[in-house]
């Protein structure tokens, strides 16, 4: 099995696909790269398919236009959690007080429905892990690296021609592009202050 991002991210574009079959609402995955070596504590920080199902629950919530998170997307509430259960993912204790009811985890019922995705995006994440180990001691990956940043480096923002933008690490805009879910054209990064203040306008 190959071992590099674009495999990866195949492997994860046909996990979401497969989420998607069972709740046809799922907006499409727009850049499955842009999961790889991202983190989030309020999201779960290791890449997995219980994170990608938490992603999914996201993408629904976005689809129907409620809002299920606050606080800079910290806390995810209990609209969050509503939609979370319908796809499978159990909280069975009290909301954290900073996060809310982020850290959700597969019941048994999703567990046995997904049980040959998850198998199958198990083994392309090992592949990776071990790929990208063997890489980290041959090569120099820089001061995010060896200090664990998350996705590479600091957000900018990312802006699009209907005004919409998102925050977004330079070298995860790099391999693919984000398209917007408004007008479906890509997000980009401007090249002058002033560009960003016009689109933003």
């Amino acid at each position: 099995m190959s071992t590099t991002p674009p495999v990866l991210a195949a492997e994860l574009a046909q996990a979401w696909a497969d989420i998607q079959r069972h709740h046809p609402e799922l907006p499409d995955l727009a850049a499955p790269e842009s999961l790889i070596g991202e983190s989030s504590s309020a999201c779960g920080a290791e890449l997995s398919f219980e994170r990608l199902l938490h992603e999914a629950v996201h993408g629904i919530a976005a689809a129907r236009g409620v809002r299920d998170t606050s606080r800079a997307g910290r806390y995810h509430n209990r609209r969050f959690l509503a939609i979370a259960e319908e796809l499978g993912l159990d909280h069975p204790e009290e909301p954290h007080a900073s996060s809310g009811f982020s850290l959700v985890t597969l019941n048994a019922d999703a567990r046995r429905r997904y049980r040959t995705t998850i198998e199958r995006l198990q083994r392309a994440l090992k592949a990776h892990t071990v790929a990208t180990a063997a890489d980290t001691k041959r090569s120099f990956r820089g001061p995010a690296a060896r200090h664990g940043s998350s996705g590479g480096g600091v957000r900018v923002k990312a802006v699009c021609d209907c005004g919409r933008n998102v925050r977004v690490v330079p070298s995860v805009l790099a391999q693919a592009p984000i398209m917007c879910g408004g007008c479906g054209k890509p997000f980009r990064i401007p090249d002058t202050v002033g560009e960003t203040v016009g689109a933003a306008s």
